[in-house]
């Protein structure tokens, strides 16, 4: 077994046995969305929004939330604590390069963000008839381009915060940031224009998610806008990173 491998396995297994990273990580989007959906009137097609249910234009902001709370709030604060505690530097003095454990948490956060977002998905549609993305190519286009660009800033967070509460600090702004662009605290339809629009450049571009979720085409400047954040943000952080 590869050393990259035996180091992956190992940080799953602390994902697994660390109770907020698995709760609020993996499960809260769903509790939410599931919640959401046992009101009644969340479940009855609204003029507000064209037609449609709350619940149905809902997920898509639930998804935002899956993604940003594990590659904005979990990655960050575990790589800083790492630094804080020597780990990083005592990995340098092994055959193992540390790299490489920032590789295997690299793995298992963007596996958790995409269980969690899954389980969004299966647990709408089976609990009350979500409709499953319309355009599927262009949602996984759309989610793989956010979801770059959330762990890229992630990352990024994870290379400037010296200590694991300094990157909790900074990510618990960020985080915030993207649960209001992204439309979870208020509905983005109930958000001013101006707040919106800009929403939209911001990871991992809900509304490309949206788009694509009712059948429509992303917008390629706002996913060109994605995949420029996440380049420049990894860029960055590749480049600042200090392993001590």
């Amino acid at each position: 077994m590869s050393s990259l491998l035996k180091l992956t396995a190992a940080e799953a297994r602390l994902f697994v046995r660390d109770p907020t990273s698995l709760v609020i990580g993996l499960l809260l989007p769903t509790v939410i969305l599931v919640g959401l959906g046992a009101v009644p009137i969340l479940r009855e097609p609204s003029a507000d929004m064209g037609g449609v249910r709350f619940v149905d234009y809902f997920a898509p902001s639930v998804i935002v939330m899956s993604v940003a709370v594990i590659g904005l709030t979990t990655l960050p604060a575990v790589m800083a604590g790492y630094r804080e505690r020597g780990v990083l530097r005592r990995m340098r003095t092994t055959p193992v390069h540390p790299a490489k454990l920032l590789a295997a948490q690299l793995i298992v956060n963007v596996a958790a963000a995409l269980v969690s977002a899954l389980l969004v998905v299966v647990a709408g549609r089976l609990a009350y008839g979500v409709p499953l993305p319309q355009n599927p190519l262009g949602f996984a286009l759309a989610f793989v381009l956010g979801i770059t660009a959330v762990f890229a800033i992630g990352m990024l967070v994870a290379a400037v915060a010296g200590t694991a509460r300094a990157a909790s600090g900074i990510s618990t702004v960020l985080f915030m940031s993207v649960m209001f662009f992204g439309g979870v605290y208020l509905p983005r339809f109930m958000l001013p224009d101006a707040v919106a629009r800009v929403g939209d450049y911001v990871p991992p571009g809900v509304q490309t998610l949206l788009d694509s979720w009712n059948g429509e085409s992303p917008d390629p400047v706002q996913l060109l806008a994605m995949a420029v954040i996440a380049v420049a943000a990894g860029a960055a952080s590749a480049r600042i990173f200090k392993w001590e």
